[in-house]
């Protein structure tokens, strides 16, 4: 009898609304082929089909940890203002109602008390990556909520709770973002919040013996309060994070490149001059070159490419004259 192999836990960014479904800006033609390439490699990395999936959005909090426990889950088209079209996409992925009382029973043995639910349909969190990731609905899908405190500690041990599901096929996946800010990246600032952010949290996550107790403290780590004014897109990372030792083989958010594990949000900031350049988020924001980890200037702080006016070719002799100096 072969033994089932023990899934990875995955924290993958889910984008913006149905961003890989409608045009890109024109002058940006490229702007989510990197995280789609991310998504689309999934499947493959993992080397086994898992038997459903586990996964928890940031766009679904209750006062319980709920799950949807219904047999064919609808869509929740929970953004605004976009195509038409967007609205019409179909996922017809089968729920996992049995796999719902297996985390019942395990969440209720280390102290949770849970609730579920079958009207609500999957969320934009949910079927917008997995149409990437599994386009043929053919794995079945099981949506847990945060609880809606969003206490990281109380997020970390639900994880704990959920992990015997690894070896039993299950594949657990948190999606979110590893910066969510809107509100300081659509006025131009924000780079250096995500980028500071950004390095912490691929540090912190490596060494299992602080793992825990560095997450728990995320909003005092560089760039964490101003990455999150809400905490609700990082907390999935809290429940799939991974326990025990060993490197989390999906926890490296700082660039797609040979294993594409790039987790970081693909963030644009435009800037606030009328030259309409963009700052460079490197490969995993879609840049052309897949060795690419964004322009930076001399002292380290992030600068503002030519992207929004030149080629990527002469941004990017420009940043190998930076690699070389």
């Amino acid at each position: 009898m072969n033994a089932i192999k023990r899934l990875p836990t995955l924290f993958i960014p889910h984008g913006g609304g149905p961003c890989f479904f409608i045009d890109p800006p024109a002058a940006y033609p490229h702007m989510w082929d990197g995280l789609a390439a991310y998504l689309r490699g999934i499947d493959a990395s993992l080397g086994v089909r898992p038997k459903a999936v586990l996964v928890i959005s940031g766009h679904w909090e209750n006062p319980l940890p709920t799950l949807n426990i219904a047999t064919k889950p609808g869509l929740l088209f929970d953004y605004y203002g976009f195509p038409e079209h967007t609205y019409r996409l179909k996922y017809p992925a089968a729920g996992a109602p049995d796999l719902a009382e297996r985390v019942r029973r395990l969440l209720g043995d280390a102290g949770f008390q849970t609730d579920v639910e079958s009207k609500r349909g999957l969320d934009h969190g949910v079927f917008v990556p997995f149409l990437l990731i599994y386009p043929n609905a053919d794995v079945p899908i099981l949506q847990l909520s945060l609880q809606a405190s969003l206490d990281p500690a109380l997020h970390l041990a639900l994880g704990s709770a959920l992990a015997p599901l690894r070896d039993q096929g299950v594949l657990i996946v948190g999606s979110g973002m590893s910066y969510h800010n809107l509100a300081d990246m659509f006025s131009g600032r924000g780079g250096a919040a995500a980028l500071a952010f950004d390095a912490w949290l691929g540090d912190a996550v490596q060494d299992p013996a602080t793992r825990n107790q560095l997450l728990v403290k995320w909003r005092e780590a560089p760039g964490g309060a101003a990455s999150h004014p809400r905490e609700e897109h990082l907390i999935p990372l809290m429940v799939c994070r991974r326990r025990g030792p060993g490197r989390p083989r999906y926890s490296q958010l700082r660039r797609v490149d040979r294993r594409q594990t790039n987790l970081r949000l693909s963030v644009w900031l435009r800037t606030a001059d009328e030259s309409n350049a963009f700052l460079c988020p490197g490969a995993g924001g879609g840049c052309a070159r897949r060795d690419c980890r964004g322009l930076k200037s001399r002292r380290g702080e992030p600068r503002r490419s030519a992207h929004g006016r030149r080629s990527r070719a002469m941004a990017h002799r420009r940043h190998r004259r930076q690699a070389a100096a």
